[in-house]
């Protein structure tokens, strides 16, 4: 069984809008349509049986209506494969809330990101809400290191999320892009030994930049080798490592691929591809 734990979509009526602008900040292209459509189209020609949404909430005014929106495509997750956490933003007044309602409505967690977001994963605006989602059950996901839209951006180091951690030790915590995109010798140095999850999306290989920008027009960027992988799978554990492709931002199907292609045990890759993020999802609460 194959799980993407990182995949993102818009509404119909704005999908290609929004693919269009994130394009252009990330000087990178899109491998569907955005829409949750075209994330099952791409679910089944790659193989993968479930995908999880990730809804990042640029603004405090807009949690509500994503995570009406995260409702409703949860509510079919049995039909469609196609789960979806909630996303939640620091500066938004009725977090507790919020949180609550997502609870209640069977979400298992919630997707955070500190760029996007402006603010410091250690801040206590970020800590409160983890503090609440793990006395909730809940998991969270967050960006993880430098972003690729936002060059500079420094919300999510290795050492900030190290110290959100030391303040929410027993919530499970999910650090995307293997722990910290562009950070990862940080990653090892900080990281190891605090249980938590890292998923795979928009790390293993290269990324092609296109158009102008802060990477340099078709420069190949390299990004976190086969070597550094696989320590840091020994260093953190494969039962702690989540299979995920950043959809539409990263291609589902050569995702995989890349996966199956390192030298692991195929115990160690069931668990990766899918095994540990059964477990997450289906986690009683």
């Amino acid at each position: 069984m194959i799980i993407d734990f990182h995949t993102h979509t818009f509404p119909d009526a704005i999908a290609a809008a929004a693919v269009e602008k994130l394009q252009a900040a990330s000087h990178t292209k899109s491998f569907s349509d955005g829409t949750v459509n075209g994330l099952r189209a791409s679910m089944a020609g790659a193989g993968i049986y479930a995908s999880v949404v990730l809804p990042v909430a640029t603004s405090a005014r807009q949690v509500p209506h994503i995570n009406d929106s995260a409702i409703r495509l949860n509510g079919l997750a049995n039909e469609t494969g196609v789960y979806s956490l909630g996303g939640m933003h620091p500066d938004y007044p009725d977090w507790e809330r919020e949180m609550e309602r997502l609870s209640a409505a069977g979400l298992r967690g919630v997707k955070v990101h500190p760029p996007y977001q402006s603010v410091d994963l250690d801040d206590a605006r970020f800590v409160r809400i983890l503090k609440k989602a793990s006395a909730l059950g809940m998991l969270v996901v967050t960006h993880a290191g430098l972003d690729v839209g936002l060059p500079g951006a420094e919300q999510s180091t290795p050492e900030k999320l190290l110290r959100a951690r030391e303040k929410a030790p027993d919530l499970t915590l999910i650090l995307a892009h293997m722990g910290g995109w562009r950070c990862w010798n940080e990653v090892e140095q900080f990281l190891p030994g605090t249980g938590v999850y890292l998923d795979t999306s928009f790390a293993l290989g290269q990324m092609t930049p296109n158009g102008d920008g802060y990477y340099k027009t078709n420069q190949d960027l390299d990004m976190l080798h086969e070597e550094q992988f696989l320590r840091l799978a020994s260093l953190f554990g494969a039962d702690h490592i989540l299979f995920g492709t950043d959809s539409p931002w990263g291609d589902q199907a050569e995702s995989l691929q890349k996966i199956r292609a390192l030298p692991l045990t195929e115990a160690d890759k069931s668990a990766i591809l899918g095994g540990n993020a059964e477990k997450l999802l289906l986690k009683s609460r």
